[in-house]
Parts: C-alpha cells; structure tokens; sequence
C-alpha cells in the first residue's frame, strides 16, 4: 500500500462529506467507541473505566485484557447500566498495537478514542473534544493535554517529528547548548510555553487520542510489528503523510499515572528501543546515510546497556539491603488513590 493517500477521492474512506460530521453536529447521539489496553494495570484501571462511563458521548468501552491481576479487570466491568463494558480477553499480551487493533475489531463506534489505563479524564472532556473538532480539517487526529499528579504537563503529550537527528539530540542532551536554535529542537516540546487553544503538533501520545474510525482504518490502523512503544509516533507519521490533520487541544487535561504496569522496565526499554530502530530503518533510510543510522543505531543500544547496568546495579543493593527506589511506586501511587476513591 503507498504511503500517501489520495483524500480527495477516498469519499468512501474518510468521512469529508460522511455522516461523522454530521454526528459531530447532532447533540445527544453518542458515536465513541473507547478503547483500553490494560496490561498489568491495577486498580487504577477501575478508576479510568469509571471516569470513561461519566463521559456522556461515549457509547461503548472496549477493554483489552493483554493481562490483568486477578479480579482487576472484572473490577472495572463489574458496573451495571450505560454505557457498555465490553472485556476482551483470553489472547495473552500481544502488545499495544495490536490490542488497539483488536479493540477496534470488537467496537461499532463511528470514532474511536484510544486512552491509556492509567489516564483519568475529567467530566465533559470528550465532549469538548468533539466540539472543538466540529469545525477543523480533515481528516483529523486530536490529543489532549497529559497532567502528572503535580498538575504539570506530561512529556510526550506534544511532540515534533521524531528523526534520526532529533533523537540523537534528546539521547545526548545537545538542546542544553543552544536551547533556541533550530537544528537542536527538542523532540518532546512539554517545556515550550503551552499554548492557548488548539493548534496542530506532528505527534501525539497514544495514551490519548480521539479519531474517526474511517481515518483510521484508511492507515490500516496501528503498526503491530511495534510491540509497546513508538507505534502512536509511527501511526502519527504514516498520517500525516497521508493528508491528516494532528490536533493537540490543551483545554482537556488528563491525569496520567505513569509507571503503573507492573512489566519489567528493563524488557520495556529493550522493546522501545528496538521499536524506534526499526520506524527510523522505515521511514528515513533514503533521507539519512546508513553510516549515520548505524551510528544512532548503536547510541541507543549503548544507551539501554548503560539502563541495565544501573538496574542491576540497584537489584543488587536491595538485595544487600539498601534502600532504593522501586519501579512500583506508580503502582502504590495508584493504589493509595483507589483506596482514597473508596472510602469517600
């Protein structure tokens, strides 16, 4: 499949004249299907599926059970009346992509919110997404403003192109030199002033996205040979290269807990790092030297190697029995929250 798209005449693939718009337009006729893949969550995951079922455009919830704790996921589905909570389970972990893959497969929704387990969005936020999207260009993609539990923007929630050249900017920390100059622009763009409205931005989290269905099964949805990682800023790029619009909107702020799965950090960052070779080696091997791709390449192996050192290295002295920070507190962080939650 070519890359670009022709939008024009794709009427049948995207939704230019569709009833989308008209959806959009029509109050009190929910079309969002939400999709969730939950790995390992906790009871966070119970906390984000209420906050979902509080959104009044949201028709149906799909969760992805890659794998749960047990009695999570039944948790987060155990609440009775609209809208739906549909589990999807007995697949195993076959990673973020395709499980946004399957997620879409079991949903009817017209558009399609893809939102992380450990993100709690705030009342009428959809709805404001959705309002605010009523009169931008299409095809269009939009994210939300991503908050820690300090209130402060998140990194990853904006970001630019993702290049051989902007990474190894961010892995060496060149920006520090020449902060304002433009060869060394930061990748993640969380500490540039945040803007007042709506703007495009050339990438999004996947911890939150809202789109058309149609936009998105016109891209063949999410890269599946990207495990975790990588494959919202792959997605992002196969859709602007096709026409699509990317909408950061920072009036819908979403607190995201990081760190709450409770997967080996280590295994994460062996899968991101192999994810981000591997979109570098598709979509830039003709606009680079392979010198300089190899070169990359092995900047960020040495990288995750120096990683693990230090987290073998910190395995150690707890076992010695030293104090040292744990890899779970976004777990416990959760936990205490959920406790909290119940008990008001």
């Amino acid at each position: 499949m070519p890359w670009r798209i022709d939008w024009k005449n794709a009427e049948q693939e995207f939704h230019e004249v569709s009833g989308v718009q008209a959806d959009l337009q029509h109050q009190g006729a929910p079309t969002v299907s939400a999709i969730v893949v939950s790995y390992f969550t906790g009871p966070v995951l119970a906390r984000s599926i209420e906050a979902l079922r509080a959104q009044p455009d949201i028709a149906e919830i799909i969760i992805v059970d890659n794998g749960n704790f047990p009695g999570h996921a039944d948790a987060a589905t155990s609440s009775k009346g609209a809208p739906s909570v549909k589990l999807v389970s007995g697949h195993g972990n076959i990673g973020f992509a395709a499980g946004c893959n399957l997620g879409v497969s079991h949903s009817s929704g017209k558009l399609l919110l893809f939102i992380n387990p450990d993100a709690i969005m705030q009342p009428d936020s959809v709805s404001r997404l959705l309002a605010d999207a009523r009169d931008i260009e299409q095809p269009w993609l939009m994210g939300a403003k991503l908050v820690g539990p300090d209130g402060e923007e998140q990194q990853g929630s904006r970001r630019r192109v993702l290049t051989p050249w902007t990474a190894f900017v961010e892995l060496t920390r060149l920006y520090k030199l020449a902060p304002g100059h433009p060869y060394f622009r930061r990748f993640n763009m969380h500490t540039d002033e945040c803007p007042q409205g709506l703007i495009e931005v050339p990438t999004l989290s996947g911890a939150v996205m809202l789109l058309p269905r149609e936009d998105f099964d016109a891209v063949d949805g999410m890269d599946e040979r990207y495990f975790l990682h990588v494959e919202d800023v792959d997605f992002c790029l196969r859709f602007a290269k096709a026409g699509g619009h990317i909408y950061f909107n920072p009036a819908v702020s979403v607190l995201h807990f990081k760190s709450s799965s409770r997967a080996n950090p280590v295994r994460i960052e062996a899968r991101k790092t192999a994810g981000i070779i591997r979109y570098f080696h598709t979509h830039f091997s003709h606009a680079y030297p392979k010198p300089f791709l190899w070169f990359v390449d092995g900047a960020l192996w040495i990288a995750f190697g120096l990683l693990f050192v230090k987290r073998a290295f910190l395995k150690i002295f707890r076992l010695a029995g030293f104090r040292a920070r744990r890899g779970g507190s976004g777990v416990r962080r959760a936990r205490s929250i959920s406790r909290r939650q119940s008990q008001r």
